[in-house]
């Protein structure tokens, strides 16, 4: 796919910014590594003049590997690398706009740039043409709204499927959000493309059995899986991989690559609310050309990551990413996702 300046997409990036209440004079920090998606961070640049806003650029060369491993799917853009004046630069920002190839989600220089007042907002490692289609639409923010506050509120969460899943989480007390892909307010963070909601539970609560069937997806990899593979889940970390051929040996192996306990942990465990966003979508794509964003956010998905949980005192580079079809979410009994589709008015 071509990666060029169409007007269509300067058209979406003006939408979504407009979403996020950016005007004229508003100065914005474009965040962008030497690595990132160029077309991106002129798309971005564009529509912040069209809308009169007075952008600036924050380029930073893309670190050098310190691992043997491939690091993907994280949200942990290492980017920044802790830069004073860049720090500083991104703080006084009315608004940050993301365009590292990680995103700043979970980066360690987040939490002080939205203390500080600005607010951040990741564009997703895809092809415009993807982002195009993903647009923000009217009712999405109040539906993730609504799911997030029901994840606020319960103190058990539920997770079943016909292939053998049965996961229960204790997330009373959870940090729990939800991004719908634009952010409005001083000291917030979203994603675009958006239509998700997840929490991290605390440490110790997170107990059963996952089991991925064929054709749900593993992200690090960008694969759907062919065979399926049962996560064993005792007191958050993953015991046991079982299944046999190549997408669990795939598993197994990166799994173990980290030498690092903390990988097989759980990070964080959610759904998806993203009507429009298709789980078929990413056979359209080469890998290069997408993110994965739409097949964390698409409707009625169960999304389980293995990782980093900072609520739970655990850090680590090894991550993945695991969205499920079919699956049945109840929180405190009440059905949210029943076999794979919202529910009530969550759909």
């Amino acid at each position: 796919m071509r990666e060029r300046i169409e007007g269509k997409w300067i058209d979406a990036f003006t939408n979504v910014f407009e979403r996020s209440k950016v005007g004229p004079g508003d100065p914005v920090a474009i965040l962008s590594e030497t690595q990132s998606r160029q077309v991106n961070v002129e798309l971005a640049e564009l529509a912040l003049l069209r809308l009169g806003a007075k952008p600036f650029h924050v380029v930073l060369p893309t670190p050098k590997q310190e691992v043997d491993a491939p690091i993907r799917s994280t949200g942990a853009s290492n980017a920044v690398g802790g830069l004073g004046p860049v720090i500083s630069a991104l703080k006084e920002s009315a608004m940050v706009i993301d365009c590292t190839a990680e995103g700043m989600m979970h980066a360690p220089e987040t939490p002080a740039i939205l203390k500080a007042g600005s607010r951040i907002l990741y564009i997703s490692n895809d092809h415009p043409e993807l982002l195009e289609r993903l647009q923000p639409t009217d009712g999405l923010k109040e539906k993730v709204l609504l799911a997030a506050k029901k994840l606020k509120a319960a103190n058990e969460m539920r997770v079943t499927s016909d292939a053998g899943s049965d996961l229960t989480v204790n997330i009373e007390g959870t940090m729990a959000a939800g991004v719908f892909g634009y952010c409005e307010r001083p000291g917030t963070m979203d994603h675009w493309p958006g239509g998700i909601v997840v929490c991290f539970p605390k440490e110790g609560t997170v107990n059963g059995t996952l089991v991925m069937a064929e054709g749900d997806i593993n992200l690090t990899f960008k694969r759907y899986l062919d065979k399926p593979i049962t996560l064993k889940i005792k007191d958050d970390f993953v015991t046991d991989i079982e299944g046999t051929g190549l997408d669990a040996d795939l598993m197994r192996s990166y799994f173990e690559v980290w030498g690092d306990r903390n990988a097989y942990a759980t990070s964080h465990v959610g759904w998806g609310m993203n009507q429009k966003a298709r789980w078929d979508a990413m056979t359209m794509y080469d890998r290069a050309d997408h993110n994965g964003t739409e097949q964390r956010a698409f409707g009625g998905n169960f999304l389980y990551s293995t990782g980093a949980n900072e609520f739970a005192n655990r850090y680590t580079l090894g991550h993945f990413d695991l969205p499920m079809r079919n699956c049945t979410v109840t929180l405190d009994g009440e059905t949210v996702v029943e076999k794979g589709a919202l529910q009530g008015d969550l759909a």
